[in-house]
């Protein structure tokens, strides 16, 4: 599936808990904070505050950790799906 249909999903689904799954293999679990053209930006699901070990800043002041939590690209994205409620 192209960029642009990740894209348009997380767009969609922003706000929501999902399951992102990598062409590498890795699994990202969390709620859909941001999305521009190149990332989306996951709050990792936990506790609040919960950043996934990185911290604030982790991509320079005001953007990254600190404001979205963290990105992954949207090329690297292979399948995408909504979380139900109880994950949370």
């Amino acid at each position: 599936m192209s960029v642009n249909h990740f894209y348009g999903l997380c767009q969609r689904y922003r706000g929501r808990a999902v399951e992102i799954r990598t062409h590498d293999g890795g699994v990202h679990r969390g709620i859909i904070q941001h999305v521009d053209h190149h990332q989306v930006y996951l709050q990792p699901l936990g506790r609040p505050g919960n950043l996934g070990g990185f911290g604030y800043g982790f991509y320079g002041p005001g953007w990254g950790a600190g404001r979205f939590g963290f990105g992954l690209a949207l090329g690297s994205i292979a399948a995408l799906t909504l979380l139900p409620f109880f994950f949370i």
